[in-house]
């Protein structure tokens, strides 16, 4: 596989990300060439201290940089030379066959869906997101790429999520739900109540409406619903378990007592921390296109990237678009016949 890193997007600047490729490429022998996407003179500056195969690495210039603040359209209209624009331009001209950007989420998702064909049958791509929880971890789709969505493409979340944990999360048979408000089937909204309809006639272990609480029970695999609800549901739970991490170590050092105790539980404390480490999946693929696009955390380090690197390659071995676009192709006939 050759991937196209984007190494001006993040937070603590190219070197980090340089450390993340090269820490990929140590570990996957599978990964033929990793092409650093950016400004040519910082990315020498970073490898000129970083031992790394240059027969295994190249470097693509890209002049401009996409901030956080600019507008999505700007990566297609006013920076066409930004180093998101230049990698999707790679998987477009068939020199990449995957993506990562730590960059703006929303330049990410609106160049790659004008850039990039959706696959056959598909209207909306999606961003999945992997979380976990006490006993398993659950995919979230869509995570914020389409506030605004028609059943049609809740349902088809539903079947590229299902791909998804079938073959990159290694779940035989994915428990699908639809977050709504109530677990009964005539609660929620028009959309929701609608694609539960469509849900309903695909060949999917559909369990039906989730709640809020479901999530973190093991009940359900696969959670599907519009961006706008994914994206409030993963930053709360990011600002949630950051803020708890931070409440209960305040607690535990109030005094001398609670130390002893603190101490005690320190290896329950690692293992619970070591579950939810964002860093352990690396960022979230954009599913639904004709290419591997991934998408890392803004303040992503070394190890995120390695490990986006790592799903990234692992979606690409397990040819998850051509499994996608053949659930696809099979779900719109139920659909249609029903």
């Amino acid at each position: 596989m050759r991937i196209a890193v984007d190494v001006m997007g993040g937070d603590h600047g190219c070197g980090v990300i340089v450390d993340g490729v090269i820490q990929a490429l140590n570990q996957l022998a599978g990964l033929e060439t990793a092409i650093l996407v950016g400004r040519e003179p910082d990315i020498l500056k970073a490898l000129e201290t970083r031992s790394i195969d240059s027969s295994r690495l190249k470097i693509q210039h890209a002049d401009e940089v996409l901030a956080m603040d600019d507008r999505p359209m700007d990566a297609v209209r006013r920076k066409k030379d930004c180093s998101i624009t230049v990698g999707i331009n790679l998987l477009k001209q068939g020199e990449a066959d995957a993506f990562l950007s730590p960059g703006n989420t929303g330049g990410v998702v609106t160049a790659s869906t004008v850039k990039l064909r959706r696959l056959p049958g598909l209207e909306r791509a999606g961003i999945a997101t992997v979380l976990p929880t006490p006993q398993n971890d659950f995919v979230l789709l869509d995570a914020g790429a389409n506030v605004d969505s028609k059943p049609i493409h809740l349902a088809h979340y539903a079947v590229m999520g299902n791909v998804y944990a079938r073959e990159i999360l290694g779940i035989p048979n994915p428990r699908v739900g639809i977050l709504s408000v109530g677990t009964e089937d005539i609660k929620g909204n028009d959309l929701t109540l609608e694609a539960f309809s469509l849900c309903k006639q695909l060949d999917l272990n559909f369990v039906g409406n989730v709640e809020g609480h479901d999530l973190f029970s093991n009940r359900v695999d696969v959670v599907v619903c519009d961006g706008f609800v994914g994206n409030v549901v993963l930053k709360s739970c990011e600002s949630l378990a950051q803020n708890l991490f931070s409440w209960l170590r305040e607690e535990l050092t109030a005094g001398p007592v609670r130390k002893i105790g603190a101490l005690m539980a320190k290896g329950a404390f690692r293992t619970i921390k070591r579950r939810m480490d964002p860093d352990a999946y690396g960022g979230a693929p954009l599913l639904g296109l004709n290419s591997n696009v991934f998408i890392a955390h803004g303040s992503a380090g070394a190890k995120a990237v390695k490990n986006a690197i790592r799903m990234t390659y692992s979606a690409f071995d397990h040819q998850i678009n051509q499994q996608m676009t053949e659930a696809i192709s099979m779900a719109n006939e139920k659909m249609e016949i029903a």
